[in-house]
C-alpha cells in the first residue's frame, strides 16, 4: 500500500488525537504545525527522529551510549515528550524495546555502532520473529569516513563498514543508512512506516555527525506523520466470506481457534465478534494466549495438542469444521507436528489471506475485514461448546504443602493465580514457565506475553522492563527460571531506577528444566546463586526493593 508521510503541500492537521498503531489501520498522529518559518536551531535530524517517535507513540526509547550515538542521544533528551532510559547492556534494551512494543504497538532502542548493533541483534531478530516494529538506531560512522577506505574501532579491522548493516538485513524488514542530509528526512519516515505497516522491525544508521546539523528538509515540528490505510479487495472480501460461510454453515460441530498473528493483523476485536455472533466453542493457541478474553462464555482453553487445557484438544479436533485466524504451525506451537488437524476441515486466516480447505484462496483480504463480514453471514451453532460442557470436569485445588515439603510449583501458581487482576500482566519466560503460566487464568484486561516463536532465554527481564514503562498503571508479574535470570539479570536494576512496581517470582530449578525434559546432560546444571542477596546488591539502598526466600 501507498504511504502518505505527511505531504508538504496538503496534509494538514484535523485533530490532535493520536490513533494507536496497535487498533488501527489507519495512524495518523497529529501536532500542530508550526509556522512555514524554521527555526534553525531546532530544524535537525536529530531533532526531526525525536519528534517523530513521539508522534508514532513513543514515549521511552531504551539505549546503551557509545561514541558513535552521543550527540544523537542529546537530541532525543532535549525532546520533552521522550524519556530516554539507559539500559545495561544492548541485548535488554532490545528486550525492552519488544516488551514496549508489545503494549504500545511500537518500540525503539538506540545502540552504537557495530559493538552495539550486533549485540541487539538477537532482541531484534525476536521482534522479527513476532511481528513487532521496533525501530533500532544506530549511532554510524562519521559520514566523511564513507568511502575512505579507513579502518575504524568499534569494527572487526575492516574498511567496509557495512558489515552491520549485512546482519541486520536479514531480521528487518527495511534499512536505512543515513549518512547525508539531503535523503535523510525520506529515509527515516520511509523506514517508521514500513515498520508499522509490515509489523516488523527496521534499522537506521545516522552517521554520529549529522544529528545537530539543521537542514532545510526538517522543520522545527515536522509534518505531520501518516499511513495511508490498507484497504481489502471488496469483491475478494465478500466472495471469501460467502464460501467460508457456506462451509462452516454445512458443519455439525465446528470450532474457533485464534492464532498469534492476530495482534499483526489488529484483528482481536473482529474475532471475538465473530466469536459471539457464532457460539462456537472458542480455544487459542498457546502464542496467541492474551490476545483473546478469557472470559468470554464459549472459551474453552488452549489447544496445544497433547498439552492443551483439559478437554480442549477433544473438543478442537473432534470438530467436523474449524477456522483458524492467524496461526503459526511450529513445531513449538504444534507439539513436534503432532496436532490431529486435516486440512479439509480448515479454513486459515492470515492477515491478508483466506484459505478454505482443499478449495480457494483468496488474496488481498484483510483479517479484521473478513472476521466483521463472516458475523454477519454465520449460523449461530453451539454444538461443540454443548459437548465441552457436557465432558468438562473442573479442576481440583492443589493440595497445601505439607510442613517441610519444598514449595510445590501447582502451589506457588495457584497463588500467582490469586494475584491476578485487570491491574496486572504476566510475563512468562521461555521454558518451564511457558507450560505453568498457561495454565492461569486470565481476569478481564490482565495482560500476557511470552516469546513462544524465538525463545530466547532472559528476554523476559528486558520484556518486563519494556511492557512495565509502557504500561505504569499496571503492575507486571515477570515468572523466570533461574538458568534463564542469570543471561539478563543486570536490568532489574533498571527498573529500580524507573521506579517500576514489578513482581518477579524467580523458580530456581538449579539448571535448564526445559532442556532436562528434552535431554538430560551435566550441562544444564548451573551455579547456584544467592539470588535475594543479589538484588539487595543492585538495589543498594536506592529506590523501594523487596527479596524473600520461600522453600516450604
Amino acid at each position: 500500500m501507498d504511504t502518505g508521510i505527511g505531504s508538504l503541500a496538503t496534509c494538514k492537521p484535523t485533530s490532535n488525537d493520536i490513533i494507536n498503531p496497535t487498533n488501527a489501520s489507519v495512524s495518523t498522529i497529529q501536532n500542530s504545525v508550526s509556522s512555514a518559518i524554521t527555526n534553525p536551531s531546532h530544524s535537525t535530524l536529530g531533532r526531526h527522529l525525536a519528534r517523530r517517535l513521539v508522534q508514532i507513540g513513543v514515549t521511552d526509547v531504551f539505549s546503551v551510549p557509545g561514541d558513535f550515538n552521543l550527540t544523537l542521544l542529546d537530541h532525543l533528551i532535549a525532546e520533552p515528550g521522550l524519556n530516554l532510559i539507559g539500559c545495561c547492556n544492548e541485548l535488554n534494551a532490545g528486550y525492552a524495546a519488544d516488551g514496549y512494543a508489545r503494549s504500545r504497538g511500537v518500540g525503539a532502542c538506540v545502540v552504537t555502532f557495530t559493538v552495539g548493533g550486533l549485540s541487539v541483534l538477537n532482541a531484534i531478530a525476536g521482534a522479527y520473529s513476532e511481528n513487532l516494529p521496533v525501530i533500532c538506531i544506530v549511532g554510524g560512522p562519521n559520514s566523511n569516513d564513507y568511502g575512505t577506505n579507513r579502518i575504524l574501532h568499534h569494527t572487526i579491522g575492516l574498511p567496509d563498514f557495512s558489515q552491520e548493516l549485512r546482519c541486520f538485513q536479514t531480521v528487518t524488514c527495511y534499512q536505512a543508512v543515513v549518512n547525508n542530509l539531503e535523503e535523510a528526512h525520506e529515509q527515516i519516515d520511509a523506514a517508521i512506516s514500513t515498520a508499522l505497516k509490515e509489523n516488523k522491525p527496521v534499522y537506521i544508521s545516522v552517521s554520529c555527525n549529522l544529528s545537530a546539523i539543521p537542514h532545510p528538509t526538517f522543520s522545527r515540528e515536522p509534518v505531520p506523520f501518516s499511513l495511508s490505510p490498507k484497504l481489502s479487495n471488496e469483491l475478494g472480501l465478500e466472495a471469501a466470506a460467502e464460501a467460508a460461510a457456506e462451509f462452516l454453515n454445512k458443519a455439525v460441530k465446528p470450532v474457533l481457534v485464534g492464532g498469534p498473528r492476530l495482534r499483526a493483523a489488529r484483528a482481536s476485536e473482529a474475532f471475538v465478534e465473530l466469536a459471539d455472533a457464532c457460539g462456537y466453542a472458542l480455544a487459542l493457541m498457546p502464542s496467541a494466549k492474551g490476545l483473546v478474553p478469557e472470559h468470554h462464555p464459549h472459551f474453552i482453553g488452549t489447544y496445544w495438542g497433547a498439552v492443551s487445557t483439559a478437554f480442549c484438544a477433544e473438543i478442537v479436533e473432534s470438530a467436523d469444521a474449524y477456522l483458524f485466524a492467524g496461526p503459526i504451525f511450529n513445531d513449538y506451537s504444534s507439539v513436534g507436528y503432532s496436532l490431529l488437524l486435516k486440512k479439509e476441515k480448515a479454513i486459515i486466516v492470515q492477515p491478508d489471506r483466506v484459505i478454505i480447505a482443499n478449495g480457494p484462496a483468496f488474496g488481498c483480504v484483510l483479517m479484521k475485514d473478513f472476521l466483521v463480514a463472516l458475523a454477519k453471514k454465520i449460523k449461530p451453532n453451539t454444538t461443540a461448546y454443548d459437548n465441552y460442557q457436557r465432558i468438562f470436569v473442573p479442576e481440583g485445588e492443589p493440595s497445601s504443602n505439607a510442613p517441610g515439603e519444598p514449595l510445590r510449583v501447582n502451589v506457588l501458581f495457584q497463588r500467582i493465580q490469586k494475584m491476578l487482576s485487570s491491574e496486572t500482566a504476566v510475563i512468562s519466560e521461555t521454558g518451564d514457565s511457558w507450560f505453568n503460566c498457561q495454565k492461569l487464568k486470565l481476569p478481564s484486561g490482565c495482560g500476557y506475553e511470552f516469546q513462544m516463536q524465538y525463545g530466547s532465554i532472559g528476554w523476559s527481564v528486558g520484556a518486563t522492563l519494556g511492557y512495565a514503562q509502557a504500561v505504569p498503571k499496571k503492575r507486571v508479574i515477570a515468572c523466570i527460571g533461574d538458568g534463564s535470570f542469570q543471561v539478563t539479570a543486570q536490568d532489574v536494576s533498571t527498573m529500580l531506577r524507573c521506579g517500576q512496581k514489578n513482581i518477579i517470582f524467580l523458580i530456581n530449578n538449579g539448571g535448564y528444566t526445559i532442556e532436562v525434559e528434552i535431554h538430560d546432560g551435566p550441562y544444564n546444571v548451573i551455579k547456584n546463586w544467592n539470588y535475594t542477596s543479589l538484588v539487595d546488591a543492585i538495589h543498594n539502598g536506592e529506590g523501594k526493593c523487596w527479596t524473600a526466600k520461600v522453600s516450604l
